[in-house]
Formats: C-alpha cells, sequence, structure tokens
C-alpha cells in the first residue's frame, strides 16, 4: 500500500508539474490570440446571450443557461473556498493574481471546448444529445483517433468518483461534523438520498436544480464575502497593492508565513485557478453538449463565463476576505485559514458561512460529476451502463463521507489531470475550426 501510494504521488506530481500548467495556460494563450481576444471584448454580450438563454434556442436537452449552471456546479466547490486560502498559503497573496491571468485565458479554452461540444455532438440510443471530448475527438478528427477519445472518457469516469464524488462527500461530512458534531454516516446517508432525488432524474433534473441553486449559493456566498470586504472598504486598495507587488517580487515572510518567491506564486496560482474553473480539463463541455441550441458560437460564449463568474468574481471574493482579515499570516491553511478569515469578520457567525457554503458547493459539485462521469462510462460501455452507474455512484457518495479518503483523493487527482492531455491534443489540431466557426459567426452577424 506504501508502494502504490508512494507510487501515485510521484504520478501526482508529474501531472500536475511545471510541464502541464505550461501546456494548460499556453493553450489558453494560443486560443486568445487565435480569436483576436474575443473573450474579453465580447464578455458584456456573453452575459446577454446567457440571460436570454434561460429560454430554449435549439435542439438539446437543457436551456443553455442551465448548461451554465450545471458546468458550474461542477466547478464552484472546495476550490474556491479551500483552494484559493491553499494558493496563498504556499504561494503568497501574488498567487491570487496568477489565478486571474488562468482564468482570463482560460476564458478562450473554455470557449473552444463548448464551441467544439455542441460542433461534434451526437444523440445516442436514448435519443438524448451527448457530447464532450470524447466525441469531438472522434467526431472531429476521425475515426483513427478513436483511442485518444476512449482514453478521456476512461480518465474522466475514474476521476468522477474521486474528485466528483467521494471527496466531496467527505468534505461535506467534516464541515457538517466540525460545526454541527453530526456522525459521518449520518451525512452520508443525507446526501446519498438527496442526490438520489436529483440523479436518478438524469440531465434534465439536475440542470433545474442547478439551475436554482448554483445561483442562489454564488450570491449567498458572495454577498456574505461582500459585507466581510466592506467593513474593511478602506484597506481594499491595499489588498490589490499587495497582491500584485507579491506576484511580481514574491512576498516577505510575515506572521505564520514563511514566505514565497514569484515561482511559488505562479505555481500555486496557476495551478489552484486551473484546479478551481477546470479550464483546459474537458469536463465542462460535456454539460454544454446538452444545450439547447444550433449555434456553436452563442453557447461558446455562455460556457466561457463559467471561468469568469467562478474564478474572476467567487474566488476573488474569497482572496480579498482573507487579506483583509489578516488571516493569511496565521498558520492555518486551506478550508481552516477561510473559515478564520470569516469568523474574523464575523465573530460566531463566519464560520457557519464557510461550513454552509462548502456544504452546498459540494453537493452540487457531486451533482455535475454524476453527468460528466456517467457520459463518459456511456462512451465506453453503451447506454445500458447508465443505471448501474447512477446506483454505484450514490453508494460510492454513502462510503465516501465515512472514510479517509487520502489513496482515493491522489489516484483522481492524477486522472483529472490526465483528462487534460487527450483535451489539449484536441484543442490544438481542431483550433482551425474553432476561429473559423467564429469568424464567420462574428462576419454574419452584429454584437
Amino acid at each position: 500500500m506504501d508502494t502504490l501510494d508512494q507510487l501515485l504521488t510521484d504520478v501526482g506530481d508529474f501531472v500536475w508539474g511545471r510541464t502541464m500548467l505550461v501546456l494548460l495556460l499556453g493553450a489558453g494563450i494560443y486560443l486568445t490570440l487565435g480569436l483576436k481576444a474575443m473573450p474579453w471584448r465580447k464578455t458584456f454580450f456573453a452575459f446577454k446571450l446567457l440571460w436570454r438563454g434561460r429560454e430554449s434556442e435549439g435542439d438539446g436537452e437543457i436551456t443553455p443557461f442551465q448548461a451554465l449552471m450545471t458546468a458550474l456546479s461542477a466547478t464552484i466547490g472546495t476550490g474556491n473556498i479551500a483552494g484559493v486560502a491553499t494558493a496563498i498559503s504556499l504561494g503568497g497573496p501574488g498567487a491570487v493574481f496568477w489565478m486571474w491571468i488562468t482564468a482570463l485565458f482560460g476564458m478562450a479554452t473554455k470557449y473552444a471546448e463548448a464551441v467544439l461540444a455542441v460542433r461534434y455532438r451526437e444523440v445516442d440510443a436514448n435519443q438524448r444529445y451527448v457530447g464532450g471530448p470524447m466525441y469531438y475527438i472522434r467526431n472531429g478528427l476521425g475515426q483513427r483517433w478513436r483511442w485518444l477519445g476512449l482514453l478521456f472518457a476512461m480518465f474522466g469516469m475514474i476521476a468522477s468518483f474521486g474528485i466528483g464524488n467521494m471527496v466531496q462527500a467527505n468534505s461535506v461530512a467534516d464541515a457538517v461534523d466540525s460545526i454541527f458534531v453530526v456522525p459521518s454516516w449520518i451525512t452520508g446517508a443525507v446526501l446519498t438520498v438527496l442526490a438520489g432525488i436529483v440523479i436518478l432524474g438524469g440531465i434534465s433534473r439536475i440542470a433545474e436544480v442547478a439551475g436554482r441553486l448554483v445561483p442562489f449559493m454564488a450570491l449567498a456566498y458572495i454577498l456574505g464575502a461582500a459585507w466581510l470586504i466592506a467593513i474593511s472598504f478602506e484597506k481594499v486598495p491595499q489588498a490589490f497593492d499587495l497582491i500584485i507587488d507579491s506576484a511580481l517580487s514574491g512576498t516577505a515572510a510575515t506572521g505564520g508565513f514563511a514566505g514565497a518567491g514569484v515561482a511559488a506564486a505562479i505555481r500555486f496560482g496557476v495551478a489552484r485557478g486551473i484546479f478551481s474553473n477546470e479550464a483546459g480539463l474537458g469536463s465542462a463541455p460535456i454539460a454544454h453538449a446538452a444545450a439547447q441550441t444550433n449555434d456553436p458560437v452563442r453557447q461558446g460564449m455562455v460556457a466561457m463565463l463559467g471561468t469568469f463568474i467562478d474564478t474572476l468574481m467567487v474566488c476573488t471574493m474569497t482572496a480579498l476576505v482573507i487579506l483583509l482579515s489578516g488571516a493569511w499570516t496565521s498558520d492555518e491553511t486551506g478550508a481552516g485559514m477561510s473559515t478564520l478569515a470569516f469568523e474574523t469578520g464575523l465573530p460566531n457567525f463566519g464560520g457557519y458561512i464557510v461550513a454552509f457554503g462548502l456544504a452546498v458547493f459540494a453537493f452540487t459539485t457531486i451533482l455535475g460529476w454524476s453527468y460528466y462521469g456517467e457520459r463518459c462510462a456511456e462512451y465506453v460501455f453503451g447506454v445500458r451502463v447508465i443505471l448501474p452507474y447512477r446506483l454505484l455512484w450514490l453508494v460510492a457518495i454513502f462510503v465516501g463521507a465515512s472514510l479517509k479518503l487520502e489513496l482515493i483523493w491522489k489516484l483522481a487527482d492524477v486522472m483529472n489531470g490526465l483528462m487534460a492531455i487527450p483535451n489539449l491534443i484536441a484543442l490544438a489540431l481542431l483550433s482551425p475550426v474553432v476561429f473559423k466557426i467564429t469568424r464567420d459567426y462574428f462576419n454574419s452577424n452584429t454584437c
């Protein structure tokens, strides 16, 4: 077991090492340049499309709005609370700046993924619209690349049970136990029942719940963070100065913080940014492929807002609360640092915001990733696997809430990183298609 643990640690360090981070960030830069910075120039228009996307715009299973909410349900999670704190504790305040940079270029990556997902999606044996990297690899690159799509589906199917299921259930159980002293098995049972009510209804029910729960939970968390920021509003300019200065010159040791150089700020900022918004990993386009739309570009612009909302909005709010409270100089890290930050601003109440946020964010991540894993499993085994997969998913929730998951977390982390390799290859080879579709759309539409 120790040998397996060390092997997974070594592979994980390689998969999530500098090479992968450079490839993911590089893909975003390349696509941004190829699109002539369209994701930045058309952000406001994309929000208008999102508002219109509450209604059907073509063939598909769920509205464009619900597709984004389903994708956000899988990305807005522990990374937005614990992940931001981890980035700051290891890379200093400057890590936040590099999270922003990752998100800005990640918008182009997420856009391209969704464009290809809609362009090359299929209708399965159950007459459902399905798509994602495995489909745009096979249908866009041809049958000789089918093995690459199969690899992505295998990686995604395995990763989903870890990062999207058991690890999330364990996070909820820990948060509920620390605040309300509820045994993990009870939390696991409740989670399993609630998830079963949603997941057994398929993508339509998942999207309906995500469409209601994600906006509510994101808004509630942002308002709570905004209140704390408003209390120390006069210090906000200093916090931004600290972020930018630390990003460019490093951070000196202070309090319980040991100090970090520029390299650490870049490494942990980019890594946590990608972990938070998943741009380039190939997960979100699986949800966007089910959108009721006949226009890949319009859905792509809706999709790119996922990165904007997840990292540039939610993660930034968490970071500002941590910096303004001074919690980043403590000995705490991860969720503990975020809890300390909220408790400092709102004594006897702030901890509940973090616990509630972690619980709801993790629950919606379980819902979103259940769909991702299901589509990957269907690609490998066919539609007959859908019901057994959903039942196994529910069992995994209960098990995950009750066990220590260090080994499972490491395996899932490796598989999650490996998903990016087939996806990045496909994005590079199919980028001319993305550029042409985008160019043709804007040449024929004024917006």
